[in-house]
C-alpha cells in the first residue's frame, strides 16, 4: 500500500510546510491511521491541530482529498492559509463564477489540486455528484462532523447526504471524521451515518489548559462588558448574545464607548455579514458582538477572550463558542455572565419549539447541565470535562473562577436541611418557587389551601431572601444533593447526598464572595513564556511585531493570523533571530513562510530599539 513507509515523508512535509519537526501526541495516531488507509473518527479540542491530521496525509497520497466543511467563510480561511504555504488547495462554493468553477475543476482533473473543500449542500446536485465520481478521490474528510447528528448542538441536514454519496462511489476512499465536540450519542451517530463502524476512534481529550473559565453573576452585565473590553483594548475578543436585539444593544454601548466594534447576526444582509467578518479577520475591529451564527466560519487564532452575555442553552455550544479563544495556544479568557432570566428564556424557547417529546427532554437535560455549570462550586474545568465523559484525577485546575476565587467558605448546612426537609415533607411534588415560599413562611392562598403552613419547616428561613434560597437550590442541584425533573413545571427531589446531610453525616458549604475573574499575568523578565501573551498596552517588541504583521497583512490582502500566529511572535521576541537560519528554526515557520516573510520580520526586529541589526549572512542562507 502507498502509505506503509510514508511516515518519514509525512514528517518531512510537516517540517517543510508547517515548520514543525514532530507531530503533537494527539495528531500522531490519526495521521498514522489515514496514512495506512484506515478510517478515522477523531474528537479533538479546538486548537489541537485537527487540520494537519488530514492535510499531511493528503499531501502524501497520490489522489485527491475532498474536505466537507459547513461554511463558505471557514473554507476560504483554510484554503487561503494552505495556498499561502504553497499547498495546492481549492474550494468550490456558490461564490464562484462559472469561469472560476470550470478552472477549478480543470485543475482538479489535471492533478494540480491536492485538497478540495466543498460544502455538503453541493451533494444535492446530481450533476455535481457525477462530476465528483469521475475524480481520483483517495481520501474524504468530514470536518465539524458533529453536524451530522440530530443529537448534536449544530445539526445540519445536508451532512446526512455524505453517507449515501460515499456509498455511491465506484471505489470507497478512506474516510476521516473530525470534530471538537461530541458526546457518546453524537459519536455513535457519526460512525453509523458515515459507515465508520470499523474506524479507529481517537478521543484526544477536551481540556484546553490555555483557557481560563469563569462564571460571573452580576446584575449589571452591560457595565461589566464595557469595562472589560476597555481594559483589554489591545486584544481581540468575541461577545456572544442570545438574541439579535441584545447583539445590537451591546454593539451600541461599546461603540458609544469609543471601541472599534462589529456586530453579526442572521438578520443582516449577506454583504454586511461578510464585511463585518472581513474587518474582524483583518484586525480592523477590536471586538465582534454576535449570535451563535458567528464563529465557526472564522479560523482567527489570536482571539484573546470570549464573553457570553447570556448563558448558552447547552454545554456543547458553550464549549465550542468559548473554544474560539486562544486557538494559537496562548492564554485566553472565557467568561460567562449568568442571569436567572437566561434560564426562563431558554425553557420558553424549548417548550415553544414544537419538538418531539424525546427531543424536548434531551434539550431540557442539556439546559439543566448548563445551569449546573453556572452554579458549580467546584472546579469548572473538571465539571466540563466530566460532561464530555473525561474523568481527571485533579481536584483543582487553578485556572477557573471556582478554583481561583478568594474568600471564605460559609457553612449552609442549616439552610440545606430546611430545604431538603421541605421537599421531603411535600412528597417531592413541588419546584423551587414553592419550596422557597414554604421555608420563608409565605402564607399564599396555594400554601394555606394545601395546609402547608402547618409543616414544622414552615418559615424556618424567614430571614433569608427568595433569590438567595433559589440560588442555594440551584447550587444543591449542581452539587448533586437535589434532582430537578424536566418539563414545563420541574419538581425537586432529594438524593442520597441530601439524606447524608439530614442524618448529620455531612455538612454543606458555599463560597460567598463575588467571583474574581482570573487574569493573565505578564512575566516581569525580558523573556515572554510561550504560554503567555503580553497584557493589553504592554507595548514592547511583541506589540511592534504585531503591528508589523498587521501592516504586512494589509499589503498582501490576507488576515494577520494567516501570516503567523501570536505564538510565533512570542518566540521571535524571546529568540530574536538574526539570520534566516535562526528564523527557520522557530516552530510554526515552514519553508514557504520563511521565504515570504523572513527578511521582512528580521528587519522589523532590527528596527526595534535595543535590538542588533540582523547580520549580513541573513540573505545568504
Amino acid at each position: 500500500m502507498e502509505a506503509i513507509n510514508s511516515r518519514d515523508r509525512a514528517l518531512q512535509l510537516l517540517q517543510t510546510y508547517f515548520g514543525y519537526t514532530s507531530f503533537r501526541p494527539a495528531q500522531e495516531a490519526p495521521v498514522e491511521s489515514l496514512l495506512k488507509n484506515e478510517d478515522v473518527v477523531a474528537i479533538m479540542p479546538t486548537g489541537a491541530g485537527k487540520s494537519i491530521c488530514f492535510q499531511i496525509p493528503a499531501l502524501c497520497k497520490s489522489g485527491l482529498t475532498v474536505v466537507f466543511s459547513p461554511l463558505i467563510s471557514l473554507m476560504k480561511d483554510q484554503v487561503d492559509g494552505l495556498v499561502d504555504q504553497n499547498i495546492p488547495a481549492a474550494l468550490i462554493n456558490s461564490t464562484l463564477t462559472q469561469t472560476e468553477f470550470n478552472k477549478t475543476m480543470y485543475d482538479v482533473r489535471s492533478g494540480n489540486i491536492k485538497l478540495l473543500y466543498i460544502a455538503p449542500e453541493r451533494l444535492g446536485s446530481n450533476f455535481f455528484c457525477n462530476v465528483l465520481r469521475s475524480m481520483p478521490i483517495s481520501q474524504v474528510i468530514v470536518d465539524e462532523a458533529h453536524c451530522i447528528s440530530q443529537w448534536g448542538h449544530d445539526f445540519r441536514p445536508s451532512y446526512r447526504l455524505i453517507g449515501d454519496w460515499l456509498a455511491s462511489l465506484p471505489k470507497r476512499p478512506v474516510v476521516g471524521a473530525f470534530t471538537a465536540t461530541a458526546t457518546k450519542a453524537v459519536e455513535n451517530d457519526i460512525k453509523t451515518l458515515l459507515g465508520l463502524n470499523h474506524a479507529n476512534v481517537y478521543v484526544t481529550g477536551f481540556d484546553r489548559p490555555n483557557l481560563s473559565f469563569s462564571v460571573v453573576r452580576t446584575p449589571k452585565r452591560m457595565d461589566y462588558v464595557v469595562d472589560y473590553v476597555r481594559r483589554h483594548s489591545h486584544e481581540n475578543g468575541i461577545i456572544y448574545c442570545s438574541t439579535r436585539k441584545d447583539v445590537e444593544r451591546v454593539y451600541d454601548n461599546l461603540t458609544r464607548a469609543g471601541i472599534q466594534t462589529g456586530y453579526y447576526h442572521a438578520g443582516l444582509s449577506d454583504e454586511m455579514r461578510k464585511d463585518m467578518q472581513n474587518k474582524y479577520a483583518f484586525d480592523q475591529l477590536q471586538v465582534m458582538v454576535a449570535t451563535n451564527a458567528f464563529g465557526m466560519g472564522i479560523d482567527k487564532s489570536n482571539v484573546r477572550y470570549v464573553l457570553h452575555y447570556q448563558m448558552p442553552r447547552n454545554m456543547e455550544s458553550y464549549y465550542q463558542e468559548a473554544g474560539r479563544a486562544g486557538r494559537d495556544g496562548a492564554p485566553a479568557e472565557c467568561i460567562l455572565l449568568y442571569s436567572g432570566q437566561d434560564v426562563r428564556v431558554h425553557k420558553y424557547l424549548i417548550e415553544q419549539g414544537h419538538l418531539e417529546p424525546q427531543r424536548e427532554q434531551v434539550e431540557l437535560r442539556k439546559l439543566q447541565s448548563m445551569i449546573d455549570y453556572c452554579f458549580c462550586s467546584t472546579c469548572l474545568r473538571k465539571y466540563m470535562l466530566a460532561y464530555f465523559g473525561e474523568i481527571v484525577p485533579w481536584l483543582e485546575c487553578s485556572n477557573c473562577s471556582s478554583c481561583n476565587t478568594k474568600g471564605e467558605r460559609v457553612n449552609v448546612t442549616k439552610e440545606a436541611k430546611a430545604i431538603f426537609r421541605a421537599i421531603i415533607a411535600t412528597e417531592e411534588r413541588y419546584g423551587a418557587s414553592m419550596i422557597s415560599s414554604i421555608v420563608r413562611g409565605e402564607r399564599t392562598d396555594r400554601i394555606t389551601r394545601a395546609g402547608l403552613d402547618a409543616l414544622t419547616v414552615f418559615g424556618y428561613l424567614s430571614d433569608v431572601g427568595d433569590k438567595e434560597i433559589k440560588g442555594l437550590i440551584q447550587q444543591f442541584v449542581a452539587s448533586g444533593y437535589l434532582r430537578s425533573s424536566m418539563g414545563k413545571y420541574p419538581v425537586l427531589s432529594v438524593t442520597a447526598g441530601a439524606e447524608e446531610v439530614l442524618a448529620g453525616h455531612k455538612e454543606v458549604e458555599e463560597i460567598r464572595q463575588e467571583v474574581i475573574v482570573p487574569s493573565r499575568k505578564t512575566k516581569k523578565s525580558a523573556s515572554i513564556s510561550r504560554s503567555e501573551v503580553p497584557r493589553s498596552g504592554s507595548g514592547g517588541l511583541f506589540e511592534h511585531l504585531r503591528q508589523h504583521r498587521k501592516q504586512l497583512a494589509s499589503q498582501l490582502g490576507v488576515p494577520p493570523y494567516i501570516i503567523f500566529p501570536d505564538t510565533v511572535l512570542i518566540d521571535l521576541v524571546n529568540i530574536r533571530p538574526k539570520t534566516l537560519g535562526e528564523f527557520g528554526n522557530i516552530k510554526g515557520v515552514g519553508e514557504a513562510k520563511l521565504k515570504k516573510y523572513g527578511l521582512s520580520f528580521l528587519e522589523a526586529i532590527s528596527q526595534y530599539k535595543g535590538c542588533l541589526l540582523y547580520t549580513s549572512d541573513a540573505a545568504d542562507e
